[in-house]
């Protein structure tokens, strides 16, 4: 085994971070020098550039270059086509971005790097953290483990601290939101539960200010930025900048130039609070929910965290801090404390797999504790109808790893099949959950009524398995993994591995 890092592979900056011979995670320098690596990537014949560069080229070149691909992780018909005809998946896209970081990591540590840890949203669904581990397949990394963001969060802010409390972790990153509560006593990190919104993040405040500024510049006279690629392209990078500028001063002005004219647009912070306090509400509501669903109110919190470049802005920091009524902490910077927390559960691993000692706080070996994101259960025929409803076996909240059983019967007489669907979601509604994977079982020609048990757990990466019992013959009808069809085939990676490595990425 060479090096095992941790990865924050996020929506609009990914970063890289080790634990030093002291113990202390760092964060690792890219070639360039910068902490952090702007996940964009930029396509110019048989070469893809990432990072700073290639963002600068999405307004100049954007056909060419994509960006907030992790919001398409698990979407098995999302593309992006460059100018020239090529083709990427969401996969192989992430890979790119994490080969960039690799390299990086090996330039500057003087080492192999070869296995990782790789955060991803606590809300994304089984499709997605599959996307990102077949990412870092394809990158060339062992990912020993799909650790949630805002666990990582909380590991990096308590793994130098003794016992902190009950910490609510509020995580606004570019492109999601998640919000955690966890139990931090000396190196038991217990997370408590979570939920969030996957397309939920800054970049939903860069659009919302988009159409602000759109709005302007027509009426003044201008064109509809918002028809052409480019003057698009344009706007967004104007956006991004005011958006940062509001987080410190009281008004910004843009120069927009599209169709002949030129415009100075100035933009209040007021302005951008009111047409995007409806998210920062959202945000908010989804806090006060999870408080409410795991049974504490907010005077059991001891501490907020917060992590994620979008939590500089003022109206969030007012936001969490009027709800929580306590101070928001930020004693890491926002933008490195999820890769910082992967570094910590990446020596973990590497402890565990070594056989050394865990690393200790206070004392007390690190342990991670953490919670299934979304329900887990199956389809059932309702009794008496041909419509089905959803059985949740597996609730959200659900310290992993997790299992649950639930017993079903057949229907009609002599049936011989038995269809398994594997959902996530926790609405009885079948019209609100999602199937991520089925199975057909053959079975004996029973009577209506004959009893089957279906067993379903989650690993550590949350990731499902299940088991179908026949309790008729008391023997096991099949035992399988989901395959959700919206993730690579084998196949598709071993040909995806060859085309990413192919590329010269720098």
């Amino acid at each position: 085994m060479g090096v095992m890092v941790g990865i924050d592979l996020g929506t609009t900056f990914s970063a890289v971070a080790v634990v030093d011979r002291s113990g202390r995670p760092e964060i690792v320098p890219n070639r360039e020098g910068q902490r952090i690596t702007p996940s964009v990537v930029f396509f110019q014949g048989d070469a893809a550039l990432v990072g700073a560069v290639a963002k600068r080229s999405a307004a100049v070149a954007p056909l060419d270059t994509v960006q907030f691909v992790k919001r398409a992780m698990g979407d098995p018909a999302w593309r992006f086509e460059t100018s020239s005809g090529l083709q990427f998946r969401p996969e192989e896209i992430s890979a790119v971005i994490l080969r960039r970081l690799k390299e990086d990591a090996e330039e500057f540590l003087g080492e192999q790097v070869t296995d990782a840890v790789i955060t991803v949203p606590a809300y994304f669904d089984d499709s997605a953290r599959r996307a990102t581990q077949d990412a870092g397949t394809i990158a060339g990394l062992t990912v020993h483990r799909v650790l949630n963001e805002p666990t990582a969060a909380a590991l990096a802010y308590g793994a130098g601290r003794p016992t902190v409390g009950t910490v609510l972790v509020y995580d606004l990153g570019g492109g999601t939101f998640d919000v955690t509560v966890m139990r931090i006593a000396d190196g038991d990190f217990e997370t408590l539960g979570t939920t969030g919104d996957r397309n939920l993040g800054g970049f939903e405040w860069d659009n919302a200010l988009m159409r602000l500024i759109n709005e302007r510049f027509r009426s003044a006279g201008g064109s509809d930025l918002l028809d052409d690629d480019r003057t698009e392209a344009d706007l967004r990078d104007r956006a991004e900048w005011a958006k940062h500028a509001l987080s410190m001063m009281p008004a910004a002005r843009v120069v927009i130039s599209a169709g002949g004219m030129s415009q100075t647009i100035e933009i209040t912070r007021t302005d951008f609070e009111d047409v995007t306090s409806h998210l920062v509400s959202r945000t908010r509501d989804l806090a006060e929910m999870l408080i409410e669903d795991i049974g504490l109110v907010w005077s059991d919190i001891d501490r907020v965290l917060l992590a994620g470049g979008s939590t500089r802005m003022p109206a969030v920091r007012s936001m969490v801090a009027t709800m929580s009524r306590r101070v928001a902490e930020s004693a890491v910077n926002p933008d490195e404390i999820v890769a910082l927390g992967a570094a910590v559960q990446a020596r973990v691993l590497a402890a565990d797999s070594n056989g050394d000692v865990r690393p200790e706080v206070n004392g007390t070996p690190i342990t991670v504790r953490d919670v299934t994101s979304q329900g887990l259960g199956t389809l059932a025929q309702i009794e008496g109808t041909t419509r089905l409803e959803n059985v949740v076996i597996v609730p959200p909240n659900t310290r992993i790893p997790a299992a649950g059983t639930n017993l079903f019967q057949t229907v009609v007489d002599n049936q011989t099949n038995l269809r398994v669907q594997v959902t996530q979601g926790d609405d009885h509604d079948a019209d609100y959950v999602k199937v991520i994977g089925e199975r057909t079982l053959t079975i004996p020609p029973y009577d209506a009524g004959a009893m089957v048990s279906v067993s379903f757990a989650y690993d550590f990466d949350q990731t499902v398995s299940i088991e179908v019992t026949d309790l008729t013959a008391n023997r096991p009808l099949g035992t399988f993994e989901v395959s959700d069809v919206a993730n690579m085939t084998p196949a598709e990676k071993d040909d995806a591995t060859h085309k990413i490595r192919a590329l010269e990425v720098s």
